[in-house]
């Protein structure tokens, strides 16, 4: 049995959804299927969980959201009508189904916090995807129901906006096998609700987190997760455009895409990986509109060539704060006292090179203010008394992954080397203790032509 996942761009519009149809009928291990919200049909359009948090957005500000809520509600009724369903007398009530679920949601704005009504409208998108492809199979003869992720036992912490399944799921979820032997269960992604009844939402693309929970409770013999590239790149084909000519990476192990997915590879979420992990289901990426391509299969374990690297990854977006104190090394509790000015203003760090007398803490900027950075500042100064502090915005993080890197002498020589004769300066330079990756810190000015240095240096000289 397969659990099969098909993102934003795969139910975009009716087109793509028969696509879906098509891929479900062709194999009949198909039989858990998680679908996102509709994306973008074009690159002027919107998607539709973007629309959701804007309407949300509007009825907490006790503005008239009407014409969000039609445009939300055309959305659906495209697909609908594009896919014959209003002219079928099986499926003709979905879209009043639609309708009436998107209008209730609406409706509770007041009547619960923001927190709790933001999720509640952010979850419609996969929500009543989940209702149309479900129409659509039956439309086609198949067996299918729509399944609510309450009703099947995906239980969520309270930490709206960004919940964790809870651990109990689990052995809930595993009745879904049982039934997926007599129907095709159509599943959204995205959400699922808490112990007290409320709906609580993964973090944004949180439907490929769900795939890899049911993939994982089912024990699935593989969770192929569908979007719009062939394969997994080694590179951003934005910044290497030669690179999707064919280059895509056959197999990778579990630990390379989750390093490379943290570090800016979009086509799968870097958390969604730990279920299929835990449970050890191969995951297959592949595209909706290339279906016969065999795609990426990221297993438990590969055998690597020594000094090969399968990709490399970037992302923006990064602030340093960078501290010297004389004798630091000395100072018990100086790491834990700089962590806590950091966690008492929600500030999670991503990494911590240090040396004898001198830190460095790589963290996001979002939600990084100038009032926030000025409290930082002070407390820093107040607290830890340090011979020099700074913060630097700007920062762009690199990473280069690889299994074949464990224990090959020369691979940051190389990758250094490559980044000098571009002129590239290096802010900061990381190895994880894993060995399989090598992260450096440039300034964002310079990552893209960092990544193509780093690029021709790895996979074409």
């Amino acid at each position: 049995m397969k659990v099969c996942k098909f993102g934003g761009s795969s139910v975009a519009d009716d087109v793509q959804v028969a696509k879906i149809c098509d891929i479900i009928a062709a194999d009949p291990a198909r039989r858990i299927v998680v679908v996102s919200a509709p994306g973008k049909r074009n690159k002027q359009d919107t998607k539709v969980t973007d629309l959701l948090i804007a309407c949300a957005a509007q009825c907490l500000e006790q503005k008239d959201a009407q014409e969000l809520l039609d445009a939300i509600i055309e959305r659906y009724a495209v697909i609908y009508r594009g896919l014959g369903l209003d002219k079928n007398p099986e499926t003709q009530g979905v879209l009043d189904e639609i309708r009436a679920d998107l209008t209730g949601r609406v409706a509770r704005a007041g009547q619960i916090d923001a927190a709790r009504f933001m999720d509640a409208m952010k979850a419609a998108g996969e929500d009543n995807s989940a209702r149309i492809v479900a129409a659509a199979l039956r439309a086609r003869g198949m067996r299918a129901v729509y399944k609510h992720p309450g009703q099947a036992g995906l239980l969520m912490s309270d930490d709206f906006g960004n919940a964790q399944v809870l651990p109990k799921s689990y052995e809930r979820l595993a009745a879904l096998a049982s039934e997926a032997e007599h129907d095709i269960i159509v599943f959204p992604g995205f959400f699922g609700v808490t112990e007290a009844g409320d709906i609580a939402t993964f973090p944004r693309g949180g439907s490929d987190i769900t795939g890899s929970i049911l993939a994982a409770a089912i024990k699935a013999k593989v969770y192929e997760n569908f979007t719009d590239v062939d394969a997994v790149y080694p590179v951003d084909p934005r910044l290497v455009p030669e690179v999707a000519a064919g280059n895509g990476i056959p197999e990778m192990t579990y630990r390379e895409m989750r390093e490379l997915s943290y570090a800016g590879f979009g086509v799968f979420q870097d958390e969604a990986i730990i279920p299929a992990v835990r449970a050890a289901i191969p995951i297959n990426i592949r595209n909706t509109n290339h279906p016969e391509a065999p795609g990426t299969m990221i297993v438990h374990r590969r055998r690597a060539r020594q000094g090969s690297v399968v990709g490399i990854a970037s992302s923006a977006g990064f602030c340093t704060l960078y501290i010297d104190k004389y004798m630091m090394n000395r100072e018990i509790g100086f790491g834990r006292k700089l962590l806590q000015i950091l966690e008492d203003e929600g500030i999670s760090y991503e990494h911590m090179p240090s040396g004898i007398d001198n830190v460095s803490v790589i963290f996001r900027e979002d939600g990084f203010t100038n009032e926030v950075e000025g409290r930082v500042r002070d407390h820093i100064m107040r607290d830890l008394q340090p011979d020099n502090l700074q913060i630097e915005r700007g920062t762009a993080l690199i990473m280069i992954v690889g299994e074949g890197l464990y224990y090959t002498p020369g691979m940051a020589a190389h990758a250094t080397l490559a980044l000098f004769r571009e002129g590239i300066s290096i802010d900061m330079m990381n190895q994880g203790s894993s060995e399989i990756s090598m992260m450096f810190g440039v300034q964002s000015a310079h990552r893209e032509n960092a990544v193509r240095a780093l690029y021709h240096a790895f996979f074409k000289d």
